[in-house]
């Protein structure tokens, strides 16, 4: 069976309905593993003590907030070729997903900066990619809004997701395109396979990093699935409208 027959809003609830009880379920395991573990399992750090910890909640959520965007960009493309309704619905899905694990990120990372840095913000590089990255989720979600017309609002929204994949690129990749600002360089850099996180540290980051992406995918197939049926509910209410 070929991957396209999932555009297919039946055959995507159908597969959908069967994946989500396990998804949830591991993403609950592996979160709430990660976490516990990561907050009250590992020791403080020899320079930045227990504000360490909050690794476990701001780098899952930095990584899902730029992820988002690039699954969110890849969607958007697939309905600029292939025009299956599904994808665009996913992405529009995965925007307010999205733009939650970046207002985290973004939180979290002033919570931890002001103690370590003096400052609960600084206009560094990778900081500031991430706010423009949050405003344009915001601007994303505000244009799916405003246009009435979904295929419209479809092309629209596919055409800002691909300007602004560019933040979400130097979201991930500030600190090596800029040798300059507070923020330090990746903990867990997967292109060379190195990283600077002891493993006392690393295996609950690690879990945590699993779950927050199993919750992203549960998050988006449950939220895709509303958006499927809030369609076919305004597409029903238009016909009847036009039959009186």
């Amino acid at each position: 069976m070929s991957i396209w027959s999932y555009a297919n809003p039946v055959k995507f609830l159908a597969l959908s309905a069967k994946l989500q009880p396990y998804l949830w379920g591991a993403a609950a395991l592996c979160v709430c593993t990660g976490l516990i573990w990561g907050f009250f399992g590992t020791p403080d750090d020899y320079r930045q003590g227990s504000t360490v910890k909050i690794i476990y909640l701001h780098v899952p959520s930095a990584l899902m907030a730029i992820n988002a965007w690039f699954m969110m960009l890849l969607t958007s493309l697939i309905w600029l070729v292939r025009r299956h309704h599904v994808s665009a619905l996913a992405a529009r899905a995965a925007a307010p997903v999205g733009l939650v694990m970046t207002l985290i990120a973004l939180i979290t990372g002033a919570i931890w900066g002001q103690p370590m840095w003096g400052t609960w913000w600084a206009w560094d590089p990778r900081l500031t990619s991430f706010l423009i990255l949050f405003l344009f989720y915001l601007g994303y979600i505000a244009l799916w809004e405003a246009v009435e017309d979904p295929d419209t609002a479809a092309d629209l929204t596919s055409v800002l997701c691909l300007v602004g994949s560019v933040f979400a690129v130097l979201s991930r990749y500030a600190v090596q395109f800029w040798n300059q600002g507070l923020h330090q360089g990746t903990s867990v850099p997967v292109a060379t396979g190195g990283r600077t996180v002891d493993d006392v540290f690393f295996v609950p980051l690690a879990i945590s990093m699993v779950g927050f992406g199993l919750l992203f995918v549960a998050l988006v197939l449950y939220r895709t699935g509303t958006e499927i049926r809030l369609r076919r509910t305004q597409a029903l209410r238009t016909r009847m409208e036009r039959g009186l």
